[in-house]
């Protein structure tokens, strides 16, 4: 009951992660505008993510407009959408792995073994899932770090971190977490499997000796 606990922990944490994924993929608040230093506060706060540029103007109204061209993007951006792509991806097949893997679910094999390893196949998903978007997250704010510090960048043009690069953060660390819980579960359980087998063969071995001795003392009065 306690592994079925823990494997029900990891899939929730990470099905959690992955919502917050889809999340990060689509926001547009990658990064903002910023008004640090000697910046003139404009009326108008924009907004850049991985798909679309966004201008929120002083009265509520939003406007975005969608990259036109791919191969015109910086190359960190297109990296940023692969990565962010395989990402959810990755999280919707893990999903359907674990639930087929899971203890607490009588979907698939019924085979305790088997049934860990899928689900140790769900978990390992998981965390590649979190790292590609860990790798895509922090890559991007590295990104906008440094255009930010570049004395060459204009301080109109600087942009710091947005609301969708935490989002990010916080999903990425729940999908490695929920990930990393399907694994050491399914692995407690194999090693607690395999100490019990050990210990069941040397009082296998005991019967199997004290049934084949009346026969053998049979055979020594005939």
């Amino acid at each position: 009951m306690a592994n079925s606990g823990f494997q029900l922990l990891g899939y929730f944490l990470a099905l959690g992660g992955w919502i917050g994924i889809i999340s990060t993929t689509v926001l547009p608040q990658w990064k903002q505008s910023s008004y640090a230093g000697d910046a003139i506060i404009m009326a108008v706060g924009l907004y850049e993510g991985l798909w679309m540029s966004c201008a929120s103007q002083s009265t509520g109204q939003v406007q975005c407009k969608i990259f036109d061209s791919l191969l015109s993007l910086d190359v960190h951006i297109q990296t940023c959408r692969a990565l962010m792509v395989i990402s959810v991806l990755m999280g919707f097949i893990a999903i359907i792995v674990s639930v087929v893997g899971m203890k607490c679910t009588k979907v698939g094999d019924n085979n305790p073994s088997t049934k860990s390893k899928i689900a140790i196949s769900g978990g390992s998903l998981f965390l590649l899932s979190g790292v590609c978007t860990l790798v895509a997250v922090s890559w991007y704010a590295t990104q906008v770090s440094y255009h930010f510090f570049d004395p060459n960048t204009p301080i109109n043009a600087r942009y710091e971190f947005g609301p969708a690069l935490f989002v990010g953060w916080a999903a990425a660390i729940l999908m490695m977490l929920g990930g990393s819980f399907l694994c050491c579960s399914c692995v407690n359980e194999e090693r607690r499997g395999q100490q019990f087998y050990r210990q069941s063969q040397p009082s296998t071995a005991r019967e199997a000796n004290v049934k084949s001795s009346p026969a053998e003392k049979g055979e020594q009065y005939l």
